[in-house]
């Protein structure tokens, strides 16, 4: 799908601003509330907005450790990766896990209420056999950049990107 300036402007005024009208979106991208709400949908429909959601305060609910652990699996045959995988869907600690290339197989993100938690989530996670080989943990001591806009534009360029110029 070619992108064109407003697409991109819709993406990135929904990418911080999920709950915004769709006449607000319309005035913010200059568009009409027509042609705005077509172009959403059109968006929406090849699956490049994948949903909407809250960005939850986790400090206002209470005490929390988010927590980066990087997995090495015993067996690196494609079963054992399925198999782990599928694995961490019953895990609702792991809010984040990425397949990595080189040194390690998996980076998983982890939020407990403590460190306490999170050992009894791992030590759950060894006797249930998922292949784990080792892991390394890495708390985190505060969030210095969230996940923000990704960079459009530079996705998007005419080097490579799905950009109509």
């Amino acid at each position: 799908m070619l992108l064109d300036d407003r697409d991109i402007a819709i993406l990135k005024v929904l990418s911080t601003e999920g709950r915004i009208t769709k006449s607000a979106l319309a005035d913010r991208i200059g568009l009409s509330p027509t042609p705005c709400w077509d172009r959403l949908k059109k968006l929406e429909k090849a699956g490049l907005i994948e949903g909407y959601g809250a960005r939850i305060n986790l400090k206002k609910l209470g005490p929390h450790v988010t927590i980066f652990v990087v997995a090495e699996l015993q067996a690196h045959t494609a079963a054992s990766f399925r198999a782990f995988e599928a694995a961490l869907q019953r895990y609702e600690e792991v809010t984040g896990a990425w397949a990595l290339g080189g040194g390690f197989d998996y980076l998983l993100q982890v939020v407990t209420k403590d460190i306490d938690a999170y050992q009894r989530l791992i030590d759950a996670m060894l006797e249930a056999r998922l292949g784990l080989a080792r892991y390394f943990t890495y708390v985190v001591t505060k969030p210095v950049k969230g996940q923000g806009v990704p960079p459009l534009e530079l996705l998007l360029s005419s080097d490579g990107g799905g950009r109509d110029s």
